[in-house]
């Protein structure tokens, strides 16, 4: 595994990459600037889009567009028109509580968490919006709702706590969007907070680690099977993408850092592309 390109993002709180297949190019958040963006592998350049609310994460519309999870609730986005339509707001209290990572799986239902921005309560839940718009809240007591995913066949859900320092995993059934059988899956030290993560075709589960400077890759029993170090202490998230989908970008962040840490990590804000030696999967879109 090498670094073999940074896109200069400047990112404060750069979170949620996703790789479009069909566009080749990877979006993004940078939820504390209110943006959206995208990167163009042909073109190299940076786009970028001012949202009406904080946003925590994103998925593709099989239909075209995005679903957005904003702090004003869930929403549709056309990035062609700028069009914004709210379907769905579950949030009582969006002064202290907002939504932050989200996924779709693969029958077309998205998954998205919650956290307390004071970082004092477990007042963050996990929510499923349904293909017919419905939201479901699937688990409470939750202090900093983050990376989840689905293994390729579609029978283990994966979800963090940061708060918690652990990844949980579930039995899961595609059919109905169930979890049960929750156990833990990794539970990490104080240093390496497991942030956003992403899962490769052979079923292994990548984790960032904020405050860990660096990617961890773990198999389906929950073994470290791979660390990779990175010149940056908070990596936030990571995707596979690239023309092979063999290429992992990380999402990084700078926010909360003192002026002689950014001057000892100048990249610090921007995502990092990596070769690796496994392949990822195309991310699912919300069908509704």
């Amino acid at each position: 595994m090498e670094i073999i390109g940074i896109i200069e993002a400047n990112n404060s709180l750069g979170e949620g990459p996703v790789w479009s297949v069909e566009e080749q190019a990877l979006y993004w958040v940078d939820i504390d600037n209110d943006l959206f963006q995208r990167w163009d592998l042909n073109t190299k350049e940076i786009t970028n889009w001012k949202l009406p609310a904080t946003i925590g994460s994103f998925a593709f519309r099989k239909s075209g567009g995005f679903v957005l999870a904003l702090r004003s609730g869930l929403a549709f986005f056309s990035p062609e028109t700028g069009y914004t339509q709210l379907i769905s707001n579950p949030i009582s209290n969006p002064s202290r509580i907002r939504f932050n990572d989200g996924k779709c799986d693969r029958y077309g239902r998205f998954w998205v968490g919650t956290m307390d921005e004071e970082f004092n309560d477990p007042l963050g839940s996990l929510y499923c919006l349904d293909i017919n718009s419905e939201c479901r809240i699937m688990k409470e007591g939750i202090g900093i709702s983050n990376g989840l995913g689905w293994s390729p066949d579609n029978s283990q859900f994966y979800y963090t706590d940061s708060s918690r320092r652990s990844i949980w995993a579930y039995d899961y059934n595609i059919n109905t969007g169930g979890i049960t059988n929750e156990r833990i899956f990794v539970e990490t030290a104080n240093n390496d907070i497991p942030d956003g993560l992403t899962i490769d075709s052979d079923g292994y589960v990548w984790s960032a680690k904020w405050d860990g400077w660096k990617i961890v890759r773990y198999s389906p029993q929950g073994n470290i099977d791979k660390r990779f170090s990175l010149p940056v202490q908070r990596p936030t998230s990571c995707t596979f993408g690239g023309p092979k989908l063999e290429w992992l970008f990380v999402t990084t962040a700078k926010i909360d850092l003192s002026v002689s840490s950014l001057e000892e990590q100048p990249n610090a804000g921007n995502i990092f592309i990596i070769k690796t030696d496994c392949k990822g999967l195309p991310e699912p879109k919300f069908a509704g």
